[in-house]
């Protein structure tokens, strides 16, 4: 198959409008006239907690300029739904009537965090046969204002207050390295010192394994940290799962990750999603161990459970075949854990995210 002809190499249309108030940086609302310091602006914007019925706290002629000039638009919380894990999804309306699913994940540890699994997209165009989302299609991408705005959004209703308490990954609806420039966007907006101050290092985006994609994000600056979706360790059965390997096959994957240039203390890590007599077999672990190479010590593979849902006919692994699984990973000097997937019975785990009408 050409690469030219598959749905992924071309992202969805933009839409058109005034610039959108949270996909701004602090010159960028100096550039467009803004009556005060850009990085007030800003700062008071990326602070949700401090607003004020539901708008940044400035002066009045900000106030006025910014419904003048700007679209401060923000996603709409329309249900929410808690898990027994203390887990909750989030369904946000977007302005055009779109809906996009947002997972707030807390973790009950000695020093409490918040990890939120974000949205790129509405939909995804690149159809593996076990997520939900890829039932979808791809409806169209999120302009990075949608992106920090579901964060925005999340943070005022569900917190935490205190941003070195968030970990960011874009493990939600989408595939991120397919909106790359609007990803990229609210990374820098997430990042910087005058807003939510989120080090690179809690910010993580994962992929299916779009190759332009990685080569492209391995030069930005700031770079998040890398997340690769594998799930399968032959061609023929990653082909039938992930439509994107026939395109960037198996070998021209590892190319890509060889050639990342890592920074210190940086990690990658490479997921893969063990399906019921699909990928789960010790010959699997053998050869997912073989492929990964000098990568097995020093990164982390991070093994998740399916996750069953309506949209496929896959089953979730046996747990005798999970426990053989990681004996050899380990066995063979991978440095593996096993994913506790959060939200299940409110369909909010890894690959249960759709858009229902």
């Amino acid at each position: 198959m050409s690469a030219t002809r598959n749905p992924w190499d071309s992202p969805a249309p933009e839409r058109a409008g005034k610039p959108e108030a949270c996909a701004l940086l602090p010159d960028d609302f100096e550039d467009l006239g803004a009556p005060g310091r850009g990085e007030h602006i800003f700062s008071q914007i990326h602070h949700p907690w401090a607003w004020v019925e539901g708008r940044p706290r400035v002066s009045r002629a900000i106030r006025e300029w910014l419904d003048q000039s700007l679209d401060f638009c923000l996603p709409q919380v329309l249900e929410q739904h808690a898990s027994g894990d203390g887990s909750t999804k989030l369904i946000l309306g977007l302005a055009d009537g779109e809906r996009i699913e947002v997972v707030h994940m807390p973790r009950a540890v000695r020093n409490p965090r918040v990890t939120l699994c974000l949205s790129s997209q509405v939909g995804c165009a690149m159809g593996c046969t076990f997520c939900a989302t890829g039932s979808m299609g791809i409806h169209r991408n999120l302009t990075a204002g949608e992106i920090v705005g579901q964060v925005l959004v999340v943070l005022r209703a569900l917190g935490p207050e205190q941003p070195h308490a968030i970990t960011l990954v874009f493990m939600g609806m989408g595939e991120p390295l397919h909106n790359l420039d609007h990803v990229h966007r609210a990374v820098r907006i997430f990042n910087h010192e005058r807003g939510l101050n989120i080090s690179t290092r809690r910010i993580t985006v994962s992929t299916s394994g779009l190759v332009p994609g990685i080569e492209r994000l391995a030069h930005m600056k700031p770079r998040p940290w890398l997340a690769l979706s594998l799930n399968a360790t032959t061609d023929e059965a990653r082909s039938r799962i992930m439509p994107v390997n026939r395109a960037w096959n198996l070998a021209r994957l590892r190319q890509a990750i060889e050639a990342w240039p890592l920074a210190e203390r940086e990690k990658l890590t490479l997921e893969y999603v063990l399906m019921g007599d699909r990928n789960d077999s010790l010959e699997d672990a053998t050869r997912l161990a073989e492929w990964m190479g000098d990568l097995r010590k020093s990164h982390n593979l991070n093994l998740i459970r399916m996750n069953a849902h309506a949209a496929s006919d896959i089953k979730e692994p046996e747990e005798a075949r999970v426990t053989a699984f990681v004996q050899r990973l380990k066995e063979l000097g991978c440095f593996v854990t096993v994913r506790k997937s959060r939200g299940r019975d409110v369909q909010a785990a890894c690959g249960q995210l759709v858009k229902r009408s």
